[in-house]
């Protein structure tokens, strides 16, 4: 778990710079610019090595969930042409989702993954083509229901059911109780890791769902996943990045330490062309050095938490000293289970993964900023 840590730590900041830099550029070039196509599938790449991180966090059981309130049909649209891509021409997609779906909590991001490693299983299962059926639907548990029909004990209540089905080979109940477990695969040497379904597993029950697979030798596989419906669904805005970036401008000073050369200049670039003062410092000596020049003009403070010489929450320590009520984001490639338990942090400060985009750390700053505290 350390050593998956610390390699996503690293390749979290690697991947922060890509696809930070990519959203840069995307703002500047204008829709239909042949450019803006070629940065779309470098942000896309570094998109799914994102993806790759998260799966060793997962495996290692350090994966940070970032809930969200979604309704799922929006995540499978979106997905669809990427789906089609992955599972060539010789499978079908067809989507049947509910127009009246419940609202859920959850993590995109993750949940992507998850539709992802179920469909690539899907589409090794069917390698002379078939058809692949994406569902959604919302459903009521009562006890009864699920002691007849179920093999776990659930929650009686609303949920909404995602179904993702296929007419590939199927599976014999032996290879049915062992699919979740880590390390086993049904393909040949090279071809799997054995972590994808395990990393599903994980993942509904990090969201407090219910996942049940259905299948038998030639007549296909269906996996049924079960996510708790919001109760109250009424007034809850879902906010997309369009939206989102009329909100996140600003003047305020920040400082910013981060020693990652590559994600200190994004960081820089992005904060300045959305109108911020920015203060760059590569350690916490400089850190200090900007600090005793600019006396009480600093509105919030952006530091990494692994530093040299000090870490970040030493850093700020001394900050607030001068500057009580200056605002605080820490960033950092480790998850905040990760640091938190190695008591680098409290719990409950401002925190942001990475990698991030630039709109979410420009939303997280905004957020921080427009608190009465700090």
């Amino acid at each position: 778990g350390r050593l998956t840590g610390g390699v996503a730590h690293d390749f979290n900041n690697m991947l922060t710079a890509i696809i930070g830099y990519s959203d840069f550029l995307l703002m500047h070039f204008k829709e239909g610019d042949p450019t803006r196509q070629i940065v779309e599938e470098i942000k896309k790449a570094g998109q799914r090595a994102a993806e790759l991180t998260q799966k060793l966090l997962a495996f290692s059981r350090k994966q940070t969930i970032n809930p969200e309130t979604v309704n799922l049909n929006d995540i499978v649209k979106d997905m669809e042409k990427m789906l089609k891509r992955l599972i060539g021409e010789d499978i079908k997609l067809v989507t049947e989702l509910d127009e009246n779906l419940g609202l859920i909590m959850i993590d995109p991001t993750q949940v992507t993954q998850v539709i992802m490693n179920i469909v690539v299983n899907a589409k090794d299962a069917m390698p002379n083509g078939g058809v692949l059926t994406i569902e959604t639907r919302n459903v009521i548990f009562n006890t009864e229901y699920a002691s007849k029909h179920l093999d776990t004990k659930i929650e009686k209540g609303e949920y909404v059911m995602l179904a993702i089905s296929d007419t590939g080979v199927g599976m014999d109940e032996e290879t049915k109780s062992h699919i979740f477990e880590p390390f086993f695969t049904t393909k040949g040497p090279g071809k799997g890791t054995g972590l994808g379904l395990s990393t599903v597993y994980g993942i509904i029950k990090q969201h407090k769902g219910y996942i049940w697979v259905y299948s038998q030798p030639g007549k296909g596989t269906t996996f049924k996943i079960y996510f708790p419906m919001l109760k109250k669904t009424e007034g809850i805005k879902i906010k997309n990045e369009a939206t989102v970036k009329e909100n996140i401008r600003g003047k305020e000073t920040v400082l910013l330490v981060e020693d990652e050369d590559l994600v200190r200049e994004m960081i820089s670039n992005t904060l300045t062309d959305l109108g911020y003062n920015i203060l760059p410092a590569a350690n916490p000596r400089e850190a200090m050095r900007i600090l005793d020049e600019r006396d009480n003009s600093i509105d919030i403070v952006v530091t990494d938490v692994v530093l040299p010489e000090m870490n970040g929450n030493e850093l700020v320590r001394i900050i607030k000293e001068k500057l009580p009520s200056v605002k605080v984001l820490y960033v950092s490639g480790y998850t905040d289970k990760g640091i938190v338990s190695g008591g680098v942090l409290k719990k409950g400060i401002n925190y942001l993964q990475k990698p991030f985009t630039p709109v979410s750390l420009a939303k997280k700053i905004r957020q921080i900023l427009d608190r009465a505290e700090g």
